[in-house]
C-alpha cells in the first residue's frame, strides 16, 4: 500500500507590490533583486486578510475542487509561524471558517470529530505536519487528513529582509490512495538549536509606552510579526542543516546520489533563487570538487555542468516564488505546484518521476525526503490554474503598500474582493478580549 499526497490546492493574496517599485523608493538597484535574486512581485494580505484567512480558503478551495467529504477528513495539521493567538491554534478559525460555508450541504460542524492543531517550527512547520500526517494514515490507511502550510512573511520596512516578503497558503490532502505524490518513509532529519532567525517577546518599560494601562507590569513583553535575524548567519545555517540531513538521509536510504535520481529538487525559498545558491556544497561534495574559499564557490556554482543541473532540476521550480516572495511554511509547497505545474502547461509527462524535497526551519532544522509522481497525476494538476491566478492579481501603489503594512488602513484595497475576511476583533467584553470574528463572501 502507497501513502502521499491525494490532492492539493492553494491561496495566494490578491494585491501585489512590484519589486521594481520598491528597489526605487530604497534606493536598491533593481537588477539585484530582479536578476539577483529572482524577485519580481511581493504578494500580501489585504486589510481584511491574515494567516487564518488564508488558510481557510486554501482548505475550501481543496474540497471543492475535488469533491472532498469534509466528514472523512480525520485530521487538520496547520504549519505557521505567523500564528495569530500563543494558545488557540489557528488552524482553529480555519476549521470554523470553512464548516460555515459548508453548513449547508453537509449540515452543522462537519469538523466535530476532526483533529486539529498548529505546528510550528519556522518555515519547515508544515513540512513537520506533512510528516506526522503521513505516520497517522500509514497507521489508519482508511483515513484521510489535511495538511495547510499558512503564512505571511513581514519584515521591518527598510530592512534587509523586506524585499523578500510574501504570503498565502497550500493545502494538501494525504491518503492511501496518493494520486498526486507517493511519498517514501525515508526522512533525513538534521537539528540544532541556534538563534539565525526568531521572533521572540520583546521586554519594554511601561512608562516607555504612552498610555499604557496602570494595571499593566513594569516590564511588559510585546510579541510583532516582524523577526530579529542575521541573513548571513541564517543562510549558513540553512546550508549546513540540509548537508546533514541530506548526508542522514543517504546513510537511511544507502544510495549514493539521490539527487540524480530527481526529476526536480524541491527547496525552502526565502527568495527564488535561494535553492541553487546553497545547493553548490552538496554538489561539490558528492562530485569530489573543491569548495573551500568563495573564488572555488563561485566556480562551482557558474560551471557549466550545475548550470545544467539548476536548468533541468531547480529553475522551474522557482517561477511562483518570483511572483509571490517569501511564503514561510508554504513557500516549500508552492516551489512543488511550480514545477509540476509548469510541466503540465508543457506537456511533460512526469509519472513515475522522483521528486526531492530540501525543507529548513530557521532555529533551526532541515527534513529532506522524497517521493516518486502518480500516473494519475495530471488529473490533479489540471484544476491548478497556478500562473493564470498569479496573473489576476491586483497591483498596488508604494504608498499603499506602507499603509497596508503599519496596518493603517479600515477599508479594503480590493473592493471586489471574495471570500474570507476579518469581520471584526472583541474590545470591549472582558471575557473575550482579542476573540477574532471573521465572514465570508461567496
Amino acid at each position: 500500500m502507497s501513502f502521499g499526497i491525494e490532492a492539493a490546492s492553494y491561496y495566494v493574496p490578491s494585491l501585489y507590490l512590484e519589486i521594481k517599485d520598491l528597489a526605487e523608493k530604497r534606493g536598491i538597484e533593481p537588477a539585484k533583486l530582479e536578476k539577483g535574486l529572482g524577485l519580481h512581485k511581493m504578494g500580501f494580505p489585504d486589510v481584511h486578510e491574515d494567516t487564518a484567512t488564508f488558510a481557510a480558503e486554501a482548505l475550501l478551495k481543496l474540497i471543492k475542487d475535488y469533491n472532498i467529504n469534509p466528514r472523512e477528513i480525520s485530521r487538520i495539521y496547520l504549519g505557521t509561524e505567523s500564528a495569530l493567538d500563543a494558545a488557540k491554534p489557528t488552524a482553529s478559525y480555519a476549521m470554523q471558517m470553512v464548516e460555515k460555508v459548508l453548513e449547508a450541504e453537509f449540515g452543522e460542524r462537519v469538523f466535530r470529530n476532526c483533529d486539529v492543531v498548529d505546528m510550528t517550527f519556522a518555515c519547515i512547520g508544515a513540512v513537520d505536519a506533512l510528516h506526522n500526517a503521513l505516520d497517522f494514515v500509514r497507521v489508519n490507511p482508511d483515513k484521510k487528513a489535511i495538511v495547510i502550510a499558512s503564512d505571511y512573511a513581514k519584515y521591518e520596512l527598510a530592512s534587509s529582509g523586506e524585499y523578500t516578503q510574501g504570503g498565502g497558503a497550500v493545502s494538501l490532502l494525504i491518503s492511501s490512495n496518493p494520486d498526486l505524490l507517493e511519498i517514501e518513509n525515508h526522512w533525513g532529519v538534521a537539528t540544532e538549536s541556534v538563534f539565525d532567525f526568531f521572533k521572540p517577546r520583546r521586554q519594554y518599560k511601561r512608562e516607555d509606552l504612552n498610555g499604557a494601562p496602570d494595571a499593566f507590569p513594569d516590564k511588559i513583553e510585546i510579541f510583532t510579526d516582524e523577526p530579529v535575524f542575521d541573513g548571513q548567519y541564517s543562510n549558513q545555517c540553512y546550508q549546513d542543516r540540509i548537508r546533514e540531513a541530506y548526508q542522514h538521509y543517504k546513510e537511511i536510504t544507502g544510495e549514493e546520489k539521490p539527487y540524480e535520481n530527481w526529476h526536480y529538487i524541491i527547496f525552502h525559498l526565502p527568495y527564488a533563487f535561494h535553492g541553487k545558491r546553497v545547493f553548490t556544497e552538496i554538489y561539490s561534495l558528492e562530485n569530489g570538487l573543491s569548495y573551500g574559499t568563495p573564488d572555488e564557490q563561485k566556480a562551482v556554482a557558474k560551471s557549466e555542468n550545475y548550470l545544467q543541473l539548476i536548468n533541468q532540476k531547480i529553475e522551474k521550480t522557482q517561477r511562483a516564488s518570483s511572483e509571490i516572495g517569501n511564503m514561510y511554511t508554504a513557500s516549500i509547497f508552492m516551489a512543488f505546484l511550480s514545477g509540476l505545474e509548469t510541466s503540465f502547461n508543457e506537456n511533460e509527462d512526469l509519472s513515475g518521476k522522483e521528486i526531492g524535497f530540501f525543507g529548513y526551519g530557521s532555529g533551526s532544522k532541515s527534513k529532506v525526503f522524497a517521493g516518486k509522481i502518480s500516473d494519475k497525476w495530471k488529473t490533479v494538476v489540471e484544476k491548478w490554474d497556478l500562473f493564470e491566478n498569479l496573473k489576476n492579481r491586483t497591483a498596488v501603489d508604494f504608498e499603499t503598500y506602507e499603509k497596508l503594512h503599519r496596518k493603517q488602513l479600515e477599508q479594503s484595497v480590493n473592493p471586489a474582493y471574495k471570500g474570507f475576511g476579518l469581520a471584526s476583533i472583541e474590545i470591549d467584553n472582558p471575557v473575550s478580549v482579542g476573540a477574532r470574528y471573521y465572514s465570508y463572501q461567496g
